[in-house]
């Protein structure tokens, strides 16, 4: 562990965004990574290239911690972080950065983006909780908040992973910051037929708006909807959908699932709330599929409007998304699959290890 960098992760829970990226530094760098939480059951075989990160267990170390929060729980399992002295560490997520006062060396901080729960989402995340609940769990943010800029500001260097996220940086927590955009992996999604339905790949939770996506469809018997991903509100999508003969809600499914589904769509939905930059327009547009998205976040750094995609107006409703998907014929689709392929080039895994060398090599000198 001495000789070696450290890759410090929030959780493994799922092969997401994030996780992708710190394989990736892990990958770049020959580190070791660390999580508060690895559930390797959800990782595809060859994910980690037979190194799988270290496992602190958090929820069995702490399990009353756990059932209040999950976020306290991570939160203190970082905090007594083994006492390290690397030649330096990577940081990716909310809650990795608060081993900071543990780990010496260099410190660098990979930002997905300022915990949305401390700054633009505070009020929508505490509307959902029970009132009698609310005031605690106010408080416990207040404490998160202070301990998460202390953290942010010991880094050497912070990483944005999209200008949307530099400008939350600055604006939040006045940081300064370097922005490269996370690795795809665009060989992974190549383009494989047009098959008449429409793709929502988003993590169904309360700011991906897939419910959204779904009513649209409700109301357009005759097109096809497929969703994949999972998340607190997939049982309420399902729910939704449960009588609908053109919306089939398959929860996770396998990379190569995903690939095959991405690869043979008409075009892929993807409308949350100010994304931090968005992995799957990318990789929707590498396998030449159209991105019907919205004109907020990072979305408006990689879908380009009227050339790979339809950029809906902020806080989209159905009756938006349902136009947008009669707008985005066949022959539309077509049209945009060349502008579509080359546009994700720009945000391919090698652009992206290419620009983390060179700030590792920055702060390490």
């Amino acid at each position: 562990m001495r000789h070696s960098p450290l890759i410090l992760h929030d959780a493994f829970a799922f092969p997401g965004g994030g996780e992708k990226v710190a394989q990736c530094l892990a990958e770049l760098t020959g580190g070791i990574l660390w999580t508060a939480q690895f559930n390797a059951q959800a990782f595809p075989e060859g994910f980690f290239k037979d190194r799988p990160p270290m496992d602190m267990r958090a929820r069995e170390r702490f399990p009353d911690l756990a059932r209040w929060s999950e976020t306290a729980c991570f939160w203190r399992t970082f905090a007594e972080f083994p006492a390290s002295a690397p030649p330096y560490s990577l940081f990716s997520g909310s809650l990795a950065p608060l081993a900071y006062k543990r780990i010496a060396g260099k410190k660098i901080l990979y930002c997905h983006t300022p915990p949305r729960i401390l700054y633009d989402q505070r009020d929508f995340y505490l509307r959902g909780k029970q009132p009698l609940k609310r005031q605690a769990y106010a408080a416990f943010l207040w404490a998160f908040e202070r301990a998460y800029a202390k953290a942010a500001r010991a880094m050497d260097v912070i990483v944005a992973n999209s200008q949307n996220v530099a400008h939350r940086l600055g604006s939040f927590l006045q940081l300064d910051s370097v922005v490269v955009p996370p690795p795809v992996r665009t060989a992974d999604f190549p383009w494989i037929a047009q098959e008449d339905f429409y793709l929502s790949t988003a993590r169904v939770d309360r700011l991906k708006r897939v419910e959204v996506i779904a009513e649209a469809f409700l109301g357009m018997p005759e097109k096809r909807l497929v969703i994949v991903s999972g998340g607190s509100e997939l049982e309420k999508v399902r729910a939704m959908c449960a009588e609908a003969v053109n919306i089939e809600v398959r929860g996770w499914v396998s990379p190569a699932e995903l690939r095959r589904l991405t690869g043979t769509c008409l075009a892929t939905i993807y409308i949350p709330r100010d994304e931090d930059f968005g992995i799957s327009p990318v990789e929707s547009m590498a396998a030449g599929k159209p991105v019907i998205g919205v004109a907020e976040g990072g979305l408006l750094e990689t879908v380009r409007e009227g050339r790979t995609g339809i950029l809906l107006r902020a806080n989209p409703s159905a009756e938006d998304v349902a136009r947008a998907v009669a707008q985005m014929t066949p022959e539309l689709a077509l049209s945009m699959r060349q502008a579509c392929e080359e546009r994700a080039k720009l945000f391919d895994e090698a652009a992206f290890r290419e620009k983390m060398a060179t700030v590792i090599a920055d702060v390490t000198r």
